[in-house]
């Protein structure tokens, strides 16, 4: 590590289907930008071309010119890792890739090949390195990446019988497969940089608090391999916050910036159209009809952004800025009696969730609950 200590901001899934990016993003990035590293994740493909995957419910590319939106809210670093950024076949990822580069945004988890999707994205800030590492651990496996098929990172987590790896699968067993990759990539990523992160697309969607079984094991192997911290999404909703070892684990960040038509079931696209209305009796929820461009479990109102503060010795401190997403989808920083209520069901979700009790003071910082 170098001599001062630097600051992390962390946002869940960026989905922005519609036009204007920056004035969806405005709301939050203020606190992008007052971080010395901001890092998000991105769900779909920023393209106008390829060909649909099969496989899962396919999400559109979004329009490529938004990326300078992302770009200018304050994210340098973006993990791509998960259940939709395939969708749109090599060029959507390809697209992607030098869209954000071109945008001066550096990303991993995706590429034309395995190598290059495990491969971490590795930012200088001051005078400490930082690595990311990304990976969907969810499926389909149709957009996982090959030697030989473009596609994103993954680590394997099974079902019991044996179905198809898939987002809606009841997924429970860790693999050693899963824990090797973790361990071989941490370890040469260490060799790299001073800071090593760990980005997990997992999880059961659009479910209060409650964690896969599979959930807090894979995030302590990471810990144990030799992250820093491990950040996760997916669920498009927050869950609980925990410490291993000292070092924190945000098990869902939620949605960082989710604004799309795509959930909608008025719309021309067949699958789309069917899985809008699926998931409100698979998840027995109903969205609030204000909510049309992020139409999620009613709880996903409250939201965060995860804050990590990295000292020179090491050291790290994990918080939360409280998040509102107002009608219909826009996130916005809350503050007052709104934030407080935010903090408060963030300690209420990670006792329900069989996670150590944690407490969130007025300020953000996270400290573990006494006995």
């Amino acid at each position: 590590m170098g001599k001062d200590a630097i600051s992390i901001v962390l946002a869940g899934d960026l989905v922005l289907d519609e036009p204007d990016g920056d004035w969806w993003l405005s709301g939050i990035a203020p606190a992008l930008r007052g971080a010395d590293l901001a890092i998000g994740h991105l769900e779909v493909p920023h393209t106008d071309r390829g060909a649909e995957l099969k496989g899962d419910v396919p999400a559109p590319g979004a329009p490529p010119e938004n990326l300078a939106a992302i770009a200018q809210a304050g994210f340098g670093l973006l993990s791509l890792a998960g259940n939709h950024i395939a969708d749109c076949g090599a060029e959507g990822i390809a697209d992607t890739v030098a869209g954000l580069a071109a945008q001066g945004v550096a990303c991993c988890g995706a590429g034309l090949d395995l190598n290059e999707a495990r491969r971490p994205a590795i930012v200088v800030v001051g005078d400490a390195t930082v690595a990311l590492l990304s990976y969907n651990c969810v499926g389909p496996e149709a957009g996982w990446a090959s030697a030989e098929r473009a596609g994103c990172a993954y680590l394997r987590i099974e079902t019991e019988d044996g179905t198809p790896i898939a987002p809606a699968a009841k997924l429970t067993v860790l693999t050693s497969d899963a824990v090797a990759t973790l361990e071989q990539d941490i370890a040469a990523a260490r060799a790299q940089a001073d800071i090593v992160l760990v980005a997990l697309h997992k999880g059961i969607v659009h479910t209060p608090a409650r964690l896969a079984p599979y959930e807090r094991g894979l995030s302590h192997a990471a810990i144990e391999a030799g992250a820093d911290a491990v950040i996760g999404h997916h669920s498009h909703i927050v869950r609980g916050i925990e410490f291993y070892r000292g070092k924190p684990i945000f098990h869902g960040l939620g949605n960082g910036c989710v604004v799309t038509r795509a959930l909608s079931p008025a719309q021309d696209h067949p699958a789309r159209a069917q899985w809008a209305e699926r998931r409100k009796a698979m998840f027995g929820f109903e969205p609030d009809p204000a909510y049309t461009l992020a139409p999620f479990h009613p709880e996903a109102v409250n939201a965060f952004l995860g804050t990590l503060e990295i000292g020179a010795d090491g050291s790290t401190a994990a918080g939360i800025i409280p998040v509102h997403v107002e009608a219909p989808g826009r996130p916005v920083l809350a503050s007052g009696a709104r934030a407080a209520e935010i903090r408060a069901y963030v300690e209420k979700i990670t006792i329900e969730a069989g996670l150590p009790p944690i407490r969130i003071a007025p300020d953000g910082r996270i400290m573990e609950a006494l006995p």
